[in-house]
């Protein structure tokens, strides 16, 4: 950070500790000379040298997971529904093209933010692999950090934290379920959730719901099963287990299954909904025949037995590494005319998939891009493999490649428009099988052919495309929509952008020099409303001019 930044951050946070109206801060008011514009500022810093950060206790209730404010974003997706959309509107399409920087935070490390920042009580708590932070969200000062041990499993990424009362939960990358103080970051306990000699690792934002830490497992490279647990937020102990595919060596059966992303809660139904990852081994499906339930499915589960409800399978007998981990929105609307409480869910593997989220039945299924790989979709809505497209030792040409038509990144539903918004990837890609890498793990190749970044509105009601907006070669960041008709996300050039809801008109950009891959968060504080975005190893505040 330049001096001049920090100087601005100083004074910034020096004026909001006047008390307003006060005879200070009307006399003052920042018009003193420039050498008592110094002497405050130098006193400030050596102060901020000498006296620590005044922490506050961090608290959310079941309340506030379940009826978040305008000034929080308590969970992963803001609340339980997925939407990813925001009530604010002090941003708009006509004064958004005066959106400037509040602050900049510097990690000052190597790894890439994916991670989607919570905000509870004024403190933004952000990740990468191995590392936690407490930022002060009006400023940007660093409250405190925490640095789990060194570890040998993969670091490919890291999505955020979970929070219940006043503790923050976060998955290591060597699968371990840290409990922390929110108010210093110290630790409460550790729990293996996960053996990492057997191939198990974590990189996911736990789901809290009611009493119950949700987590899930990452993973593709071994034959082993995934499952989703329910942990004691007090005691770190497991109440519930469900396994996705049976033990390793039944015969006939799949593994893998991993449950890699954050899943989203009905209250009224008190259901949680969550994607499950491909099966293994991952491009060679011969030993496992059959659908390979319940990999690449949506499941509905019990939150408080783990008890499963209904699934919907939506790549049956995947042979190309769909996983179907992707956001499961929750919405309430008509469709068709009839009120529905519907699921929808852009799958990686290029289908648009609308469910009754009551029963899981499938109420609307369409490509929302190129695909290649399927014969059409069956009677229950569920697309059927075409058997000529799977990996061969010659090569097979498929669309979409295996990164899919979308991923790891965050959609939005635009309430205001009626539109799922989502960052797709129409692409094409080489797939083999390789005879020498047998059937274990990830057993054999895919190479790109071509790709594109776009940003697609879907029209849920017929899955048609409302409109499109270009964005390179490939992006990997997430959609926030607001109820002012903006959508935030970023470009594959590193631009965070805001679109026209409407049109997905380009209303306003800014560079960032780095990757962007992380999804973007709202929140207002002071009456001024903030949009958080990162790239790279920076977390950027964006805001109005006050």
């Amino acid at each position: 950070m330049k001096l001049g930044q920090f100087t601005l951050l100083v004074m910034s946070g020096f004026r909001r500790q006047i008390p307003k109206g006060t005879a200070s801060a009307t006399k003052m008011n920042f018009e003193a000379s420039s050498a008592l514009k110094a002497t405050i500022i130098l006193a400030l810093v050596t102060c901020a040298a000498i006296v620590p950060f005044k922490t506050i206790a961090q608290e959310v209730t079941e309340q506030i997971l379940l009826h978040p404010s305008a000034n929080t974003w308590p969970g992963y997706h803001g609340d339980y529904s997925g939407r990813r959309h925001t009530s604010l509107t002090q941003i708009t399409p006509q004064n958004v093209k005066n959106l400037g920087l509040a602050w900049a935070f510097q990690t000052n490390k190597t790894a890439i933010i994916k991670s989607s920042p919570l905000m509870v009580n004024g403190i933004l708590y952000f990740t990468i692999p191995d590392n936690i932070w407490a930022v002060d969200a009006r400023s940007g000062h660093e409250v405190w950090h925490y640095a789990y041990p060194p570890n040998k499993a993969p670091h490919i990424g890291h999505r955020g934290v979970g929070m219940y009362k006043g503790y923050l939960f976060f998955l290591s990358p060597d699968a371990h379920l840290i409990s922390l103080n929110a108010k210093d970051g110290t630790v409460r306990w550790i729990k293996e959730v996960g053996d990492f000699n057997k191939g198990y690792w974590t990189t996911m934002a736990p789901l809290v719901v009611g009493n119950h830490v949700l987590i899930g497992t990452s993973g593709d490279f071994d034959n082993i099963p995934g499952y989703i647990r329910a942990i004691d937020p007090e005691t770190g102990e497991t109440q519930w287990q469900w396994n996705s595919t049976p033990p390793t060596g039944t015969p006939n059966q799949p593994t893998g299954g991993m449950t890699w992303m954050t899943g989203t809660y009905d209250p009224d139904l008190n259901l949680v909904f969550w994607g499950t990852g491909n099966p293994t081994p991952v491009l060679k499906g011969t030993t496992r025949p059959g659908d390979n339930l319940y990999t690449c499915t949506i499941v509905a589960l019990n939150p408080d037995t783990g008890k499963l409800v209904w699934s919907f399978q939506v790549s049956p007998h995947d042979t190309h590494d769909w996983d179907a981990v992707e956001t499961p929105v929750l919405v309430d609307g008509d469709f068709h005319g009839q009120p529905k409480k519907m699921l929808m869910q852009t799958s990686r593997n290029g289908y648009f998939f609308v469910l009754d989220r009551t029963n899981g039945k499938n109420l609307l299924t369409v490509p929302y891009g190129p695909l290649n790989w399927s014969l059409g979709v069956d009677k229950q809505g569920r697309p059927i493999p075409n058997p000529a497209k799977e990996p061969a030792p010659d090569g097979r040409l498929i669309a979409p490649d295996e990164a899919g038509m979308t991923n790891y990144r965050s959609p939005s539903f635009d309430t205001k428009n009626g539109l799922f918004i989502v960052d797709a990837h129409p692409s094409f890609s080489l797939y083999f099988a390789k005879p020498a890498d047998g059937f274990y793990g990830w057993s054999g190749a895919d190479y790109s052919v071509w790709g594109r970044g776009v940003i697609e509105a879907i029209d849920y009601q017929t899955g048609k495309l409302r409109w499109s907006h270009d964005l390179g070669e490939e992006s990997g960041a997430g959609v926030l929509t607001t109820d002012s008709g903006l959508t935030f996300t970023g470009d594959s050039h590193g631009n965070f952008i805001a679109l026209d809801s409407s049109d997905g008109k380009t209303l306003w950009h800014a560079g960032s020099g780095g990757q962007i891959a992380s999804s973007p968060v709202s929140y207002e504080l002071d009456s001024r409303q903030y949009v958080i975005t990162s790239s790279g190893g920076i977390l950027f505040a964006w805001a109005l001019p006050e």
